[in-house]
């Protein structure tokens, strides 16, 4: 029995999504061909023109996914931690720290911007910042925060998140970029805190 048109396709475009992700995460976008893509999931260009216009296309569909699933993982670190200030430290902070991950170093942070131009007009971006806002109000209905701006303060912290990752994806030295960048940004998150009279 043949499986259903739509289940196919679903296949189709995992496949292929699954072999770009491969080639993009270990010889990068420019070192990668739509015959690696393929042949690497037994399909003809014609499935890739069909379900994902070109390339460029394809490497958005794998930064999509890789999103969904930073996502996930960054979800799940905040609601671990035993306060709402704690755990918004920690999602933005883990953030940060996802750029030292190959994968998500090479695709997301290093590729991703070269090819598909500034990460803050992407279309996650706004959801991003929509977070980021309703995060910032609640703190500052709880007191933790002082009054500021959610929108102007959500989008300054999301772009100095995303300049953080970029700088340790691009940095000689990671791991000691990594350090000076999540201590400067916890440095910086600190600032938003009430201070005790």
């Amino acid at each position: 029995m043949s499986k259903p048109r739509l289940e196919m396709i679903a296949e189709t475009r995992a496949k292929l999504i699954a072999a770009a992700r491969h080639a993009f995460g270990t010889v990068g976008y420019a070192e990668s061909s739509m015959d690696d893509f393929t042949a690497g999931a037994g399909l003809t260009r014609g499935a890739l023109y069909h379900h994902f216009g070109d390339k460029k296309g394809l490497l958005q569909a794998v930064i999509q996914e890789l999103d969904a699933e930073m996502t996930a993982r960054l979800n799940k670190v905040s609601a671990k931690a035993p306060s709402l200030w704690q755990g918004f430290v920690d999602e933005y902070t883990a953030y940060i720290e996802m750029a030292l991950e190959p994968e998500i170093q090479r695709i997301v942070f290093r590729d991703g911007p070269a090819v598909l131009g500034d990460m803050s007009q992407w279309p996650n971006a706004n959801g991003c910042i929509a977070a980021l806002r309703k995060s910032l109000a609640e703190l500052k209905a709880d007191g933790t925060i002082i009054d500021v701006d959610e929108e102007a303060t959500a989008r300054l912290l999301n772009g100095a998140s995303i300049h953080a990752a970029m700088w340790i994806a691009n940095s000689d030295d990671p791991q000691s970029t990594s350090i000076q960048a999540v201590g400067g940004f916890r440095a910086l998150l600190e600032q938003l805190r009430v201070r005790a009279n």
